[in-house]
């Protein structure tokens, strides 16, 4: 009997496999971090190779930690860093450069040209989204653009394109499958989410041919099989989810107006907002929440570009700790009311700014500024950020959440999350179960596998282990925002 589904969870800064069984509960966990490539100014690439070996790894890695063999999982579910963008031969599966990642910036003058144009309204009305080097369009022309003998090539139908999942999945399937789901469709900027396909006029607009592009499938649908030789047999793919998607999905925001934000890398709050896309008035994101049997169900997402990266940042870049767990017992030391913040726009700013030139800094130093003070406004950045992302969103929807579903690496910081509650002035819930964004991978796998039947299943399986409510005075909470946006301000370009 099957009684496991592996999630492959790739991400920014590593691989993870993680296996769960039908109570949607972790089994094993193997992970592989991978170099990050910083070849100019803004640019962030990954080796598609490094990508695909620790997927494979740790795929192998899970299986041998849980002692089961790959005969006992039911199948795969697949969530990803999205936009991120890899070309391959059609033929070989070589890829012809490396992978750009969401977060490099080097098409920001392109994408200037675009919007001085007049062309991001029209963008936004198709795409939900907004002109940025953010998305994968910029990303995919630059490639055929700049890489020698690329566009030709893609001219004559010899290259493929696609986002983490689809590269992964060709590969797993032997190159029987060139598919991508509607939620990391949803983020190229080339996909209609309302008519529910790549979109002719965007890809005129970016000069994308049409051969590049996978067919786009359900959230929970068949993405094909994997070949035997990879992990010991040959097991069905049935899930598949951008990682902001997949963690609403684990987070079982099932309902319009729930909403989760998970902090990895980047921080990003997604809202479930129904049938119904709704465009922002404040800058943020229409997206795709998921697609089930041809319905999608959309959401509003607000994206921020540096989070848990500030905390790799201050680890490794200046040696203020050895290990991430050490910052809550140092931002304790602080006093409540220090005057250090630090603004994280080590790639720019996202939402609700979308300012790619902006860039980091810290403002208040004092004589008696020290370690403690420079981590505690590294971790309250990422909630200062998150109340520019409520602010909006409050002011867009009708019944903004009453409450904010939590995940990722970060929220296991209790001062964090008790900080993030007097900053929202919401209650906070964070889940028993953190790795979310696997575990949607794996609801969506588990719902095409007939484990589950129904979404109202899954909502069933979820639990709050910790609330955090607000404690903050008003007057406390407005003085040290309006102090963030101050320095917000002094980076923007």
């Amino acid at each position: 009997m099957t009684s496991f589904i592996l999630a492959i969870d790739q991400g920014t800064t590593s691989s993870r496999a993680i296996l769960f069984d039908r109570e949607g509960q972790v089994v094993a966990v193997a992970q592989q971090e991978f170099t990050q490539h910083y070849p100019h100014d803004g640019w962030i690439e990954h080796d598609p190779e490094d990508i695909w070996d620790t997927v494979v790894a740790t795929c192998r890695e899970v299986l041998k930690k849980a002692k089961i063999t790959a005969e006992e999982v039911a199948g795969v579910g697949i969530t990803n860093q999205r936009e991120t963008t890899i070309v391959w031969d059609r033929i070989t599966g070589k890829p012809v450069y490396n992978a750009i990642v969401w977060q490099d910036r080097r098409t920001s003058a392109l994408c200037e040209k675009l919007r001085d144009e007049g062309h991001n309204q029209s963008v936004q009305a198709k795409t939900g989204l907004l002109i940025d080097p953010y998305f994968s369009a910029t990303k995919l022309a630059w490639i055929l653009d700049n890489v020698e003998g690329t566009r030709a090539r893609a001219d004559k139908g010899e290259l493929l394109f696609g986002t983490v999942d689809s590269f992964l999945i060709w590969r797993l399937t032997g190159g029987r499958h060139h598919v991508t789901d509607a939620t990391n469709a949803s983020r190229t900027a080339l996909f209609n989410i309302h008519e529910q396909c790549w979109d002719d006029d965007l890809l005129s607009l970016f000069d994308i041919p049409a051969s590049l592009l996978p067919e786009v499938k359900d959230s929970s649908d068949d993405f094909g099989t994997t070949e035997a030789r990879w992990l010991g047999a040959e097991l069905p793919i049935a899930g598949v989810a951008g990682d902001q998607q997949a963690a609403l999905v684990g987070q079982a925001c099932f309902q319009p107006g729930m909403g989760k934000s998970t902090y990895g890398t980047g921080c990003f709050m997604i809202v479930n907002t129904g049938e119904t896309p709704s465009l922002s008035r404040n800058r943020l994101l229409t997206t795709i929440g998921y697609r089930l049997n041809g319905k999608p169900t959309y959401a509003m997402e607000g994206s921020i570009f540096v989070a848990g990266a500030t905390v790799q940042w201050l680890r490794d870049g200046l040696n203020l700790f050895a290990d991430a767990s050490e910052t809550e017992a140092l931002a304790r030391q602080t006093r409540s009311g220090h005057s250090v913040y630090l603004v994280p726009a080590f790639t720019g700013l996202g939402a609700p700014h979308w300012d790619p030139k902006a860039r980091g800094a810290i403002f208040g130093l004092t004589r008696d500024t020290g370690i403690a003070e420079i981590v505690a406004a590294g971790l309250q950045a990422v909630c200062y950020q998150t109340r520019d992302l409520q602010h909006c969103m409050n002011d867009d929807m009708e019944a903004p959440p009453g409450n904010l579903r939590v995940d990722g690496g970060m929220v296991k910081n209790n001062w964090v999350m008790q900080f993030l509650a007097d900053m929202l002035n919401v209650q906070v819930d964070r889940p028993t179960i953190l790795e979310t964004t696997a575990l949607g991978a794996a609801y969506l796998a588990g719902l095409r596998l007939g484990w589950y039947q129904t979404l109202d299943e899954i909502e069933q399986l979820w639990r709050c282990e910790t609330s955090f409510t607000p404690s903050m005075e008003e007057t406390t909470r407005e003085q040290l925002y309006q102090g963030w946006l101050d320095a917000v301000s002094r980076v923007r370009t």
